[in-house]
């Protein structure tokens, strides 16, 4: 099939801004996921009678099961978060082409 000669492929795919807020909410998701991992873990080893990792944050048993939930809770919210920015980040790349130009014909 050959294309016409005002056919532009470029048109299908605009490059627009990039949306450097989404990039920088993911990586702070990120970040918040990394921070819940680490108190989890510090909670985990005081409930486990390590020595205590963050001083007198965490000295009882109450103390390091609230920063176990905590941390999971954390952890819970930037994997939430990053699944989210990142699939708005990828959304704005779908190609630009009328509903009825992808319907097949019988």
């Amino acid at each position: 099939m050959k294309s016409s000669d005002g056919f532009d492929a470029r048109r299908l795919r605009p490059r627009g801004p990039r949306n450097w807020r989404m990039r920088l909410a993911a990586a702070l998701a990120a970040l918040f996921a990394c921070f819940g991992i680490l108190l989890a873990m510090a909670g985990t080893a005081t409930l486990l009678g390590r020595p205590a990792s963050l001083g007198a944050l965490n000295d009882s048993p109450v103390a390091a099961v609230v920063l176990v939930a905590l941390g999971v809770l954390l952890l819970w919210i930037g994997i939430i978060g990053w699944r989210l920015f990142r699939r708005r980040m990828r959304r704005t790349s779908d190609l630009n082409m009328a509903p009825h130009l992808m319907k097949k014909r019988n």
